[in-house]
């Protein structure tokens, strides 16, 4: 049947009605006092999803795109930096930094396994003479679904005093809480077509006082990624660039969306619909790739021993047209991820389990009971 394919990834996420019409209205001038009306409710939203009042910057890329500019804006070439990796994207900021010339040492765990948080500490208690610039976690480790104790981290982090501390929060913002400025992080980025249900193409970074000051003295080269224009244009409730539009209006809906959901009960769903999915995977006897108090509450991975993870992949996009992703990097045929970030209800969690469940018969697995999967998802979600 066309059209009724369903993405339980972790992004791009599923889009509600409501922003796919906000999607295809007509475009406005972006230069217009309507365009500023609504960049200004969309900033004031933005701001409340953050959790914070340091500015909010709207970015026309990728969350690629907000990591790079939170990394060349705020330092100089040859600067000391830590980034913890324990999956693609840990790796990915790693690849960035060192190709600005800054000085990387990796903090490093086992793809499954949490960071160590530590390993920070004594790396930052050894530098008595404050040469580590900046600290660059991954919140939720969207390759592995792995949620990293941000917090303990960060506090190391405000222990040594100097150092910024530069998150990704691509697939923890709108899914967990990230209170930004109970906190004190300096620099945030994050992604449209994860937790704020819209289509990729929207990047965000926060930038704390903090961060502002060390972007007086950083040297590294930059231009379309340069956050001092943003900043000065969103003064004026505008951009400095051309924006997508029609991302904006789409934007606008699903953060309405939001507020009338209220932030505790937006955490509370996804809290709820993660336990539910590792409860489920567990009923069909497949093991589960991370550990209950490390899991992110954006995406589950799942680690089959008896039964190739391509297969099941394969199974369920073509009898049921449900997408889910696979591994990366070594992991790639190793493991199947499941999506339960933004726009994701619980009926979902259920369906996908059930697919999973069929598929796995079809392709000859049967080393659990009938029903099962599903029945211990709805145990949880009947709580």
């Amino acid at each position: 049947m066309d059209d009724k394919s369903m993405l339980m990834i972790p992004g791009p996420t599923p889009v509600p009605e409501r922003a796919l019409l906000a999607l295809a209205k007509h475009p406005i001038g972006h230069r217009s006092g309507e365009f500023s009306k609504m960049f200004a409710e969309v900033t004031d939203n933005l701001k409340w999803l953050h959790q914070t009042q340091n500015d909010v910057l709207i970015l026309t890329a990728s969350g690629t795109g907000a990591m790079e500019a939170g990394i060349i804006n705020f330092l100089s070439r040859g600067d000391r930096v830590l980034v913890g990796c324990n999956g693609k994207f840990g790796d990915r900021w790693a690849e960035v930094a060192e190709a600005y010339g800054l000085s990387v040492e990796k903090i490093t765990a086992e793809w499954g396994k949490p960071l160590d948080p530590e390993a920070f500490r004594d790396k930052l208690q050894a530098d008595k003479d404050k040469q580590i610039k900046a600290v660059i976690v991954t919140h939720s480790e969207t390759s592995t679904g792995v949620l990293n104790d941000l917090e303990t981290i960060n506090r190391h982090v405000k222990a040594h005093g100097e150092a910024l501390i530069m998150v990704d929060a691509v697939t923890s913002l709108g899914a967990c809480s990230v209170p930004i400025d109970e906190w004190e992080l300096d620099v945030v980025g994050s992604g449209s077509q994860k937790g704020y249900m819209i289509p990729p193409g929207l990047a965000f970074v926060s930038v704390s006082a903090k961060a502002w000051e060390a972007y007086k003295t950083a040297d590294l080269p930059r231009y379309y990624l340069d956050l001092e224009p943003y900043r000065k244009s969103a003064g004026k409730q505008t951009t400095p660039f051309t924006p997508p539009v029609n991302s904006f209006f789409a934007l606008q809906a699903t953060l309405k969306m939001m507020r009338e959901e209220g932030l505790q009960n937006i955490f509370d769903r996804h809290e709820r619909q993660k336990n539910a999915t590792r409860a489920g995977i567990r009923g069909l006897n497949l093991p589960l790739l991370g550990a209950d108090d490390c899991a992110s509450p954006a995406i589950t991975a799942v680690a089959p021993a008896d039964v190739e993870a391509e297969a099941v992949r394969s199974q369920v996009k073509k009898r049921f047209d449900i997408a889910l992703a696979g591994g990366q990097e070594h992991l790639k045929g190793k493991i199947f991820r499941i999506g339960h970030l933004g726009f994701v209800s619980d009926r979902d969690i259920l369906c996908v389990l059930g697919a999973i469940e069929a598929s796995l018969s079809a392709i000859g697995y049967s080393n659990f009971t009938p029903g099962a999967g599903v029945a211990a998802a709805a145990k949880v979600l009947n709580q």
